[in-house]
């Protein structure tokens, strides 16, 4: 009596293809091409990436350890006070 859920409504000029989920593969090429394209998009980019992060991690460590160090309270400077 009603119309199914992908048939509800007729819209011209507009062409949709699908292909069945059973018909596709997963991963195809998967070992072959895939995992050999990640190492070189990995290697290809590690040398551009590295060294600015490798300079951010030790300037904030830097910094750290300065501000920790300016937080203490060095008791020569407060031997006079009454």
């Amino acid at each position: 009596m009603g119309r199914h859920f992908g048939d509800l409504a007729k819209i011209r000029h507009i062409i949709t293809y699908s292909l069945s989920p059973f018909e596709q593969r997963a991963f195809p090429n998967y070992f072959s091409k895939g995992i050999p394209n990640v190492w070189r998009r990995f290697s290809g980019s590690f040398f551009k990436v590295a060294p600015p992060m490798t300079l951010m991690y030790l300037t904030y460590t830097w910094g750290n350890s300065v501000f920790e160090e300016g937080k203490k309270k060095v008791a020569a400077d407060f031997e006079n006070d009454e």
